[in-house]
């Protein structure tokens, strides 16, 4: 996704070899609607993803392996919404008005979302696959030290990845019979570039939605497929069995909950994966199709259809964490109340919570592993937990009614 400000060029890094005799001018519509629409996505994006990060960030019980990669798929998606909404303020001028540095730090960043965003999904894609279909390995391996170690990782390859676009674009003048547009294009021929937009369109889209496929299917047998543990159908013979038929109504309750849950969050994160591979597919399909075409499809609306996709996308998931995760949603609205809050003012409030607390006898520190976000399987009864918190308290007093 390129910087460029004439229509030839102004979502993906296409010349045009003729000559033209007056300046390029796209209509005033298209300049409206595109200013205004990526003005409206990229506000409700940045500010949706900033508050994922300081949810997470903020809430003790929500850091957990999976909001990690949910965490590093929003400071990705934040990169991309402020480097690609950035040339839209050239849509006024109708020219590059970011200079040679800009040019090289814009594309470099929207790549750098871009891959990130790709990798963060697969990571979590991977990471539920572990949790549900191989739970007792998930207890060692589905952690959130480990789960930040990756993220490093994922970062730290695609910022060295990231680093040819330094010296693939710069920005090209073109003189016209009535002015000069500058713009950020491509340094080197069509027949060079486009092997670097297969080899990214394979690794970062192709192979990712691949995985995704294959994990969910077996994700979704294991998840939706399989009979739910119960053991409601026990019946104590006598009143000396009813004690236990008790207990084992209690955990029987509470494996299903952690079922439930267990599928209302991969449910959501297949939303997420979903709606990547549609919101991607126009940009990545035309540049497949135009890779074949001479001269290539151009259409000036088809291009902002396919730029305001790539926005939604960056945007749209703060508002998917909201719909479908009564977690996410209790996080947020107690985030938006603490702001406008009197911070003397504490906030009481009661919530069942079901939790287990895992021990490795290896390390010194209890560290918590991605059973269940809001639930797990465990011994543990039902317990409602009263706390009170104070808004910006990164400690929270439990006491247990």
């Amino acid at each position: 996704m390129e910087n460029t400000t004439d229509t030839s060029q102004d979502v993906f890094n296409f010349t045009q070899s003729e000559v033209l005799t007056n300046m390029p001018q796209n209509s005033i519509e298209v300049q409206v609607i595109t200013i205004v629409l990526a003005l409206i996505i990229c506000g409700v994006g940045i500010a949706g993803n900033i508050m994922v990060v300081l949810v997470v960030l903020r809430t003790k019980h929500m850091m957990t392996p999976t909001n990690c990669y949910l965490v590093s798929l929003a400071i990705a998606d934040l990169v991309v919404l402020l480097a690609a909404g950035l040339p839209n303020i050239s849509e006024v001028v109708n020219s590059w008005i970011y200079g040679y540095a800009g040019c090289l730090c814009i594309t470099y960043l929207q790549y750098l979302g871009i891959n990130v965003s790709s990798c963060s999904i697969t990571a979590f894609t991977i990471e539920r696959y572990i949790a549900i279909c191989h739970s007792i390995k998930a207890q060692f391996i589905c952690t959130v030290s480990r789960a930040k170690r990756i993220i490093a990782c994922v970062w730290i390859f695609t910022s060295l990845y990231c680093i040819m676009w330094f010296f693939l674009v710069d920005t090209n003048e073109t003189v016209f019979a009535d002015g000069a547009v500058v713009s950020c294009g491509y340094r080197v021929s069509r027949n060079l570039y486009m092997p670097i937009y297969f080899l990214d369109f394979t690794l970062f889209y192709v192979i990712p939605l691949i995985v995704a496929t294959v994990l969910y299917g077996l994700i979704a047998r294991i998840l939706f497929m399989s009979p739910l543990p119960t053991n409601l159908n026990d019946r104590s013979e006598g009143s000396t069995h009813q004690g236990r038929s008790t207990s084992n109504v209690k955990v029987s309750g509470k494996s299903k909950c952690a079922v439930t849950s267990r599928k209302q969050v991969t449910k959501m994160l297949a939303v997420v994966v979903i709606l990547f591979a549609l919101l991607w597919m126009p940009y990545r399909t035309l540049v497949v199709v135009n890779s074949f075409m001479d001269p290539p499809y151009l259409n000036t609306w088809f291009l902002l259809f396919c730029r305001m996709c790539i926005y939604i996308n960056s945007a749209i998931n703060p508002i998917i964490y909201n719909l479908m995760s009564q977690k996410f949603r209790a996080a947020f609205k107690k985030l938006c109340k603490c702001k406008g809050q009197d911070p003397e003012k504490v906030t009481k409030y009661s919530v069942p919570v079901y939790y287990s607390v895992m021990k490795d006898s290896s390390r010194e520190s209890h560290e918590q592993t991605e059973q269940e976000d809001v639930s797990s399987f465990g011994n543990t009864g039902v317990k409602r937990v009263n706390f009170t918190d104070e808004c910006g308290d990164t400690g929270t007093m439990f006491s247990i009614a």
